[in-house]
C-alpha cells in the first residue's frame, strides 16, 4: 500500500575503518531515497534503524549486500503507517552499542546464539531454564517473557555492574539472555562468560525475532522500540503506547488520559506542580553551587589577570601616578617594583612607571600564582524563573572582583553555574552583608528592574542587631553621606554629601543592651544603614569599620564573628508579570525574636 512505511533494524559487528568516508557515503544516499531514521557507524560495527517507502528500502538494501563488510545483514522488518523518525542521522561511536568494557569484541567471539524456535520448544517443554532480560527497566515494563529475570538497570552501561547481584547458583545453569534485536546481548553474553557463568545462551535476533518466528507465545505485552512508534505487539504491529518528551517515561493509554499529560511538557510520571518544579530547580541549583565551591575556585593557584582603565583625570600622566592614585591603600613602592617585574602591560606590552598613559587605556596587572583569601560559600538560590534568579548571600562573600578578591566573589561563582547565561547582578549588598541579591538572567529583564533601584521604588527591609536601647520604638535618620570613599574605603556624615534617609523600627530590646532593629533605607547610598546607625550611636555588632572605636578594617576573615546585618526581604515589579514580587530570606541566627 503507498501509505506504509517499511521499518527495518539490522547490525552487524564488523571491523569498519574510514569512518568519516562511510559515512559521506551512506547519508546523501539515504537523503536521496527519502530514509529516515539512525545510522551508527564505529570500528566495531554498524547499527542501524530505518524508515522508508517499499522501493527506497529495497534500493537500500541492495546497496548493502554489494557490500563485503555490510552483507548479510540480519534484518528485521515492520510495517507502520506513518514515518517513524524524525531526520535522518549518520554517526560515528565509539561503540554502536555502548556498555564500556574494552576487552569485548563480539567481532571475535560472542555467546552460542539459541534460535527463537528452540526456545519455544524448551519453554513448551518446561525446561529449567532462566530467562535473563537485559534491557533497561522502562522497556521491560511494557513487556517481557513470562518468569523472566531483569537484570534491573537504566542505561546499557550499567550493566557490567548489575551482573554482579546475580546469584552465584546461575553460573552452573543454563541462562538465555534477551534483548530487542540482539546486539546487547552479543556482548553482555562474553562478560558473563568472564564473569564465570557456564552456559550463557543469547536469542538470536532478539525478541523482534521471536515474533516473528513464534508470535507472542510465552511473553507478556508488547516491545519496546527506539522510535515514535514506542511499541510494537507480537504481529509487530504498532501499539498505543505514547513516550513522554519530557522524562521518557512510556505511557498507557490510562497515562495518556490523565489531566498531567501534557505534552511535550509533563506527563503522569514527571508532573511537578509550580511549587514543586521550583523546589527542584533549587535543589539542583544549590547543589551545583556546593560543587562549583569544593574547594573555592580562587583558593587554587592560578595566573590572575586585572585590568585597570585608565580614567580621564589621569590622561598623559605617568603611569605610576595613575596606579598610586587609583589605589591609594598601595604605597607608590609596590607599584615600581611590579613594572620593574613586567607585571604591568598595556596591550600585552610591558609599561615602565614613567610611561605616559592615555584616558580610555586598559591597563592590565598580572598576578602569577594567586591564591584569595577564603569566604563563605553558603550561597542559597531563592527563587528562579525565566528571566530572574534571587539568592541568599552569605557572609564574608564580595559580590565583584575586588581587592584581594577575584574568583572568591558572588559575581564569579554565579557565572560558573550559569555557564550558558549571561547573569546581571541588579545591586550591590557590602561583603559582611548577608540577605537577599536579585540577578537578571536576561538584558531586557536588567533594563526593566535596574531603574527600579535606582529610582528607590525596591522596598528593601533589614534587619540588624546594634549595640545599645534606642529610646524610641520608632525614628529616622537624614544625614547626609561623603559621596567620595576615604584613603580607608568608609565614608563619613557631612553636611556637603549626598542626601540620605533611613526609617528604623525597634523590634525587640535584649538583656545584653544589644538590640534588633528593622532598616528601611529609603535612598541607596553606600553603606548606609550602617553609617546611619553609628551617627546615631548604635553601632551594628561585628561592624569591623563603623563601630564605637572607630575605623578598623573593610573586611571580616572567614570563621570570625558576622557583621550582624542581613537584607531579610526585597519587593520589586516583576518585568514579565507586572506584579510585585517579594522575595523573603530565613532569619539568621542572631535575629531570632
Amino acid at each position: 500500500m503507498n501509505d506504509e512505511f517499511i521499518n527495518i533494524s539490522a547490525y552487524k559487528f564488523v571491523d569498519l575503518d574510514n569512518l568519516t568516508q562511510r559515512k559521506e557515503e551512506l547519508l546523501p544516499l539515504c537523503q536521496s531515497l527519502q530514509l529516515k531514521g539512525t545510522i551508527l557507524l564505529s570500528l566495531e560495527g554498524i547499527n542501524l534503524f530505518v524508515a522508508g517507502k517499499r522501493k527506497a528500502i529495497d534500493e537500500f538494501v541492495k546497496f548493502l549486500a554489494q557490500r563485503p563488510e555490510y552483507s548479510n545483514l540480519p534484518i528485521k522488518e515492520s510495517i507502520s503507517d506513518h514515518q517513524p523518525f524524525s531526520r535522518m542521522l549518520v554517526r560515528l561511536k565509539k561503540e554502536i552499542i555502548s556498555m564500556g568494557v574494552d576487552k569485548i569484541r563480539p567481532v571475535s567471539k560472542t555467546s552460542p546464539k539459541l534460535p527463537a524456535q528452540t526456545l519455544k520448544k524448551w519453554l513448551d517443554e518446561g525446561k529449567d531454564v532462566t530467562l535473563l532480560d537485559v534491557r533497561n527497566d522502562y522497556e521491560i515494563e511494557i513487556g517481557t517473557f513470562s518468569n523472566a529475570v531483569p537484570i534491573g538497570i537504566d542505561h546499557f552501561r550499567k550493566f557490567p555492574e548489575a551482573t554482579q547481584a546475580l546469584s552465584d547458583d546461575l553460573k552452573n545453569k543454563p541462562i538465555v539472555m534477551f534483548c530487542t534485536g540482539g546486539i546487547r546481548c552479543e556482548k553482555a553474553g562474553p562478560l558473563m562468560e568472564q564473569q564465570g557463568f557456564n552456559e550463557v545462551y543469547q536469542l538470536d535476533g532478539g525478541i523482534l525475532r521471536y515474533f516473528e518466528d513464534c508470535g507472542g507465545e510465552h511473553y507478556d505485552g508488547d516491545c519496546f522500540v527506539f522510535d515514535k512508534r514506542v511499541a510494537v505487539d507480537s504481529a509487530l504491529k504498532e501499539s498505543d503506547y505514547e513516550q513522554c518528551y519530557a522524562c521518557q517515561a512510556v505511557l498507557t493509554l490510562e497515562d495518556q488520559n490523565s489531566k498531567h499529560y501534557q505534552p511535550p511538557h509533563s506527563c503522569p510520571s514527571c508532573f511537578r506542580t509550580d511549587d514543586q518544579r521550583l523546589n527542584d530547580l533549587l535543589e539542583e541549583r544549590n547543589n551545583l553551587i556546593a560543587h562549583k565551591t569544593t574547594p573555592l575556585p580562587g583558593s587554587l593557584p592560578y595566573d590572575n589577570i586585572r585590568p585597570m582603565n585608565v580614567p580621564l583625570r589621569f590622561d598623559q600622566h605617568k603611569a605610576i601616578d595613575f596606579l598610586s592614585g587609583m589605589h591609594a591603600n598601595l604605597k607608590p613602592e609596590y607599584w615600581v617594583s611590579e613594572c620593574e617585574q613586567n607585571r604591568i602591560t598595556y596591550k600585552q606590552n610591558p609599561i615602565s612607571a614613567d610611561t605616559i598613559v592615555r584616558s580610555g587605556w586598559r591597563i592590565e596587572h598580572h598576578l602569577p600564582q594567586t591564591t584569595e583569601p577564603a569566604v563563605s560559600n553558603r550561597i542559597n538560590v531563592l527563587y528562579e524563573d525565566d528571566v530572574i534568579i534571587a539568592v541568599d548571600k552569605p557572609a564574608p562573600l564580595p559580590m565583584h572582583p575586588c581587592g584581594r578578591f577575584n574568583r572568591n566573589t558572588l559575581d564569579y561563582i554565579i557565572n560558573q553555574v550559569y555557564v550558558d547565561e549571561q547573569i546581571r547582578i541588579l545591586h550591590r549588598l557590602d561583603a559582611n552583608t548577608t540577605g537577599v541579591v536579585i540577578m537578571a538572567k536576561k538584558k531586557s529583564a536588567a533594563q526593566f528592574i535596574h531603574p527600579q533601584f535606582v529610582n528607590h521604588q525596591v522596598d528593601k527591609t533589614y534587619l540588624a542587631r546594634v549595640q545599645g536601647h534606642p529610646g524610641e520604638d520608632h525614628f529616622n535618620c537624614k544625614a547626609s553621606i561623603s559621596s567620595q570613599a576615604s584613603a580607608a574605603g568608609s565614608r563619613q556624615i557631612t553636611d556637603e554629601g549626598r542626601t540620605a534617609n533611613t526609617s528604623f523600627k525597634v523590634l525587640q530590646r535584649f538583656d545584653d543592651q544589644t538590640s534588633l532593629i528593622e532598616c528601611r533605607p529609603k535612598t541607596g547610598r553606600t553603606n548606609q544603614i550602617r553609617i546611619h546607625l553609628s551617627h546615631l550611636g548604635f553601632p551594628i555588632i561585628g561592624d569591623p569599620t563603623y563601630n564605637s572605636d572607630g575605623e578598623l578594617s573593610q573586611s571580616l576573615e572567614l570563621g570570625e564573628p558576622p557583621m550582624c546585618l542581613h537584607a531579610y526581604r526585597l519587593t520589586l515589579i516583576h518585568p514579565n508579570t507586572k506584579e510585585r514580587l517579594e522575595i523573603q530570606t530565613n532569619l539568621p541566627s542572631w535575629a531570632t525574636l
